[in-house]
């Protein structure tokens, strides 16, 4: 098959892709986003003969626009812009996976900096405001008091852009020093790993430390069933432990996964290129 690869910087996790889809003999795209041009009527000569596309972009809002441009060209693209647009908005995700029963954490949105302080101590502290669009920890904020909440929130109001004036507010949940992160294809497991750190941010990106783990049926049941809410794809499904439970936080479309990689017996890339293959064999069909 031929795969074309959307992106706009190569890192270790497309380079992991990429040698194995050339080590089966696949031909391979690299499409760089940010010397492309899509237009409305006519795909671009980087979309001839591409059996399939897989979405690696950086920045979130390529991600989005690029994947619809190439579903529009009729051609399959991995994950569908409607998944993208669903796990690159935490309020979107939050909505979706509770309308699915999904365990998640409590969650409100708000949109000026009264009714945000009001959520928050309706919330008590701690709580946790979070940027609707974000990745890798960034511009998350712990909320311990009242005069934290005044400050971020006002700091938050005179930012530019109107994503900082919707307020996504969260309750804080007491999560064992780690979180997990299992990534799957179409809500099947590839390989789970525990992120932990002292911080109450576990990121990897953040200097998490990570170790692989099994993954237990009631994770495999909510990976299966927060995959299939977001429309499915190759995704990062993000867990936390509450006592002896679980409850979804996040599902992430364009998944980084070289820290797994490096802590798991499972060969990552070449369970993904099982997955695509596959993929590329499929009659297309959008998610619902």
């Amino acid at each position: 098959m031929n795969v074309g690869m959307l992106y706009s910087r190569i890192r270790r996790d497309e380079k992991l892709l990429l040698s194995e889809l050339r080590d089966r003999g696949h031909e391979t795209e690299k499409i760089d986003v940010r010397k492309e041009h899509f237009d409305v009527h006519e795909a671009p000569d980087a979309f001839e003969g591409v059996d399939l596309v897989l979405d690696r972009c950086l920045a979130t809002s390529r991600s989005r626009y690029a994947t619809e441009f190439v579903a529009h060209y009729d051609v399959p693209v991995v994950n569908h812009p409607r998944t993208a647009a669903i796990c690159a908005d935490k309020a979107r995700n939050s909505l979706v996976l509770a309308e699915a029963g999904v365990p998640t954490p409590r969650t409100t949105v708000a949109f000026t900096k009264e009714s945000a302080l009001e959520a928050i101590e309706n919330f008590g502290y701690p709580c946790v405001l979070k940027p609707v669009v974000g990745s890798w920890g960034r511009l998350m904020a712990k909320i311990d008091s009242r005069n934290a909440a005044e400050a971020i929130l006002e700091h938050k109001e005179t930012l530019g852009h109107y994503e900082h004036k919707v307020f996504y507010i969260q309750e804080f949940v007491e999560k064992p020093g780690r979180d997990m992160r299992v990534l799957a294809t179409d809500g099947e497991p590839v390989a789970a790993m525990a992120r932990s750190s002292e911080h109450w941010l576990t990121n990897a990106a953040k200097g998490a430390t990570t170790e692989s783990i099994a993954v237990t049926d009631e994770m495999r049941d909510l990976v299966e069933r927060a995959s299939e809410a977001v429309g499915g794809g190759l995704l990062g499904v993000d867990l936390m432990e509450t006592g002896d439970e679980f409850t979804v936080h996040e599902v992430n479309h364009t998944v980084e996964f070289k820290a797994l990689d490096e802590v798991t017996a499972v060969d990552v890339p070449a369970t993904v290129v099982d997955w695509l293959e596959a993929k590329a064999a499929e009659t297309p069909e959008a998610p619902t």
